[in-house]
């Protein structure tokens, strides 16, 4: 099984299965690909027919797109989604809404795992994104008992919002006692601690994400290497 990412500071697509596979502790090979610079044509062509990551190559298939590749996890090994049907059928509902929705979190707090930003504005859109999650995380660990959003056991819901734990980090947003915590308990894990290491130590730097991270702040600190 190989999946194919782009640079772990940046790409929280490919953090998501990729993450999904650490917790389950799936054996996979991991091909980094990093994002093209200065105009250069992207190389992701090569191995994805969306010139997109994440892509995960298994057994003579290529599926493409982070929700699809854990679909296509959850049939093969237990465990990706909970067993209680209320509980699975929240965590698709909560993992689709994430997978769709949020624009303005994705778009004025993109990920950046290594910085630290003040926002000096925060708009209407993108308070109610936070809002959202906040409630929506508030909803999951208070109706399934936690520690994860869907219950005893990490899932995918909790894999695709582990770009989110970075965002909250990096940004500072707000939350709820109860959400601060989820966050806490997700940095905590050595998958996390590890995606967030090699984020630090990389060194490619992309010019307009750098720029996206700061347009509504000033970085405060740089972490990285």
């Amino acid at each position: 099984m190989k999946l194919y990412i782009a640079n772990k500071n940046y790409s929280s697509w490919s953090l998501r299965p990729w993450a999904l596979l650490q917790a389950k502790g799936i054996a996979f090979d991991e091909v980094l690909v990093p994002f093209a610079l200065g105009g250069q044509p992207t190389t992701f062509k090569a191995f994805s027919p969306t010139s997109k990551v994440p892509c995960l190559e298994t057994n003579g298939l290529l599926i493409w797109d982070s929700l699809a590749i854990c679909e296509y996890l959850a049939e093969q090994y237990p465990g990706c989604w909970p067993v209680d049907t209320a509980a699975r059928a929240w965590a698709r509902s909560a993992a689709a809404e994430m997978h769709s929705g949020f624009q303005a979190l994705r778009s004025q707090c993109p990920m950046n795992c290594g910085i630290r930003v003040a926002l000096q504005k925060i708009d209407e859109t993108l308070r109610a994104d936070v809002e959202r999650i906040d409630a929506l995380w508030q909803d999951g660990l208070t109706r399934f008992g936690g520690p994860y959003l869907a219950g005893k056991e990490y899932g995918i819901v909790d894999a695709f919002f582990a770009p989110v734990i970075f965002r909250v980090q990096s940004y500072g947003l707000q939350l709820s006692q109860a959400s601060q915590s989820y966050v806490d308990r997700m940095l905590s894990l050595p998958s996390m601690q590890r995606w967030y290491a090699e984020a630090l130590a990389e060194t490619w730097r992309k010019p307009e994400y750098e720029q996206a991270a700061i347009a509504n702040g000033k970085i405060v600190y740089d972490f990285r290497g």
